[in-house]
């Protein structure tokens, strides 16, 4: 291949038309790291797609992945080997990690209510002043289009203890160069000029980059780590619209579950702490919603409960989505019990 060659990239790749040279060595690792920062543009609607590579050879494939979401992997040529998946450090699959059993039973139950939801939703007073909470929808908050800033805001409850579940719906099309959940002290900053990953850049808060696939925690003392464990150097996991935040203050972790598969901690070393949920946001009119699903509290679950869900359990969800608790022959007190209609 000689001379400048005009190219066009799919979804999920550069996204438009481009003139490149030759691909050398250089310009290919270099194509290779824009395709990869694009790829928090996937479509919104989970389109995802099987290992694919890219049409002009620029070095990335995009890949199902066992973890939901997406795994980019660079490879080499086109004629090359397969890759395998992701894997753990001791083989496994990253998506075979398994989830706690307590969290696996709060997600069994039905979600908190729309007014706890509120109870748990951002703080309209403890945020940058480029953040406001949507009048209409106050589990939403807007950020206003203002360069160079990178604003935060943090939840209204502070968690000391207890599991606690939380979705966070932040479109992939609005998260820029720097997007980063995590938890944070009420002292961390919530504002800074320029962009950067703000969350988890000192000793008050503890972070996810969502576009680097990094954890943070005092980074301007201590080195980042990649999340989730598995990735590869060579790999890059696209995090969807919607996941779920897991905060065991009873453990003192923070970990985080996508399309129905838990990735494992993230975070150690919270217990004895009063910790927000928090956001850094750099991209202007964004959106993002926090939805509190529920919380369990540190003492041992009560015999009605853990029989329950043994109950569930061996039904199998699909089974109970079909209605199958209610041709159980059993008395209707225990049909609805099963069913968590004494919770609602």
């Amino acid at each position: 291949m000689s001379g400048a060659v005009e190219t066009s990239h799919p979804v999920g790749c550069c996204w438009r038309k481009r003139s490149i040279e030759p691909l050398d060595k250089k310009t290919k690792l270099s194509l290779s790291n824009e395709c990869e920062g694009k790829q928090s543009q996937v479509s919104s609607e989970n389109k995802y797609w099987s290992e694919e590579p890219c049409p002009e050879d620029c070095g990335v494939s995009v890949i199902n992945c066992k973890m939901g979401g997406n795994v980019s992997r660079r490879h080499s040529n086109r004629e090359g080997n397969s890759t395998s998946r992701a894997q753990t450090s001791k083989g496994a699959t990253i998506g075979e990690l398994k989830m706690p059993p307590r969290l696996e039973m709060l997600l069994d139950m039905p979600p908190a209510s729309r007014d706890t939801q509120i109870k748990h939703a951002w703080n309209s007073e403890d945020r940058s002043l480029n953040i406001f909470v949507k009048e209409d929808d106050k589990l939403t908050f807007h950020r206003h289009p203002v360069a160079q800033s990178t604003d935060c805001i943090r939840s209204k409850i502070g968690y000391e203890r207890g599991l606690h579940v939380l979705e966070l719906s932040w479109p992939t099309r609005q998260r820029g160069t720097h997007a980063v959940v995590g938890v944070a002290t009420a002292e961390a900053p919530l504002h800074s000029v320029g962009y950067q990953s703000l969350i988890g850049n000192n000793e008050h808060s503890w972070g996810w980059d969502l576009t680097r696939n990094k954890v943070y925690h005092d980074s301007k003392n201590q080195s980042s780590e990649t999340y989730p464990r598995g990735l590869s150097t060579e790999e890059t996991f696209v995090v969807p619209d919607k996941f779920l935040i897991v905060l065991d203050m009873d453990e003192g972790t923070l970990g985080f579950v996508v399309d129905g598969q838990y990735l494992g901690v993230a975070h150690r070393g919270l217990r004895g702490h009063k910790l927000h949920l928090i956001v850094s946001a750099v991209w202007g009119h964004c959106e993002i919603t926090l939805k509190y699903i529920g919380g369990l509290d540190p003492e041992p679950l009560p015999l009605m409960d853990l029989c329950r869900r043994v109950i569930r359990q061996q039904v199998s969800k699909p089974r109970i989505e079909q209605g199958y608790l209610e041709r159980l022959n059993l008395p209707r007190p225990l049909k609805e019990y099963l069913q968590y209609k004494d919770r609602r």
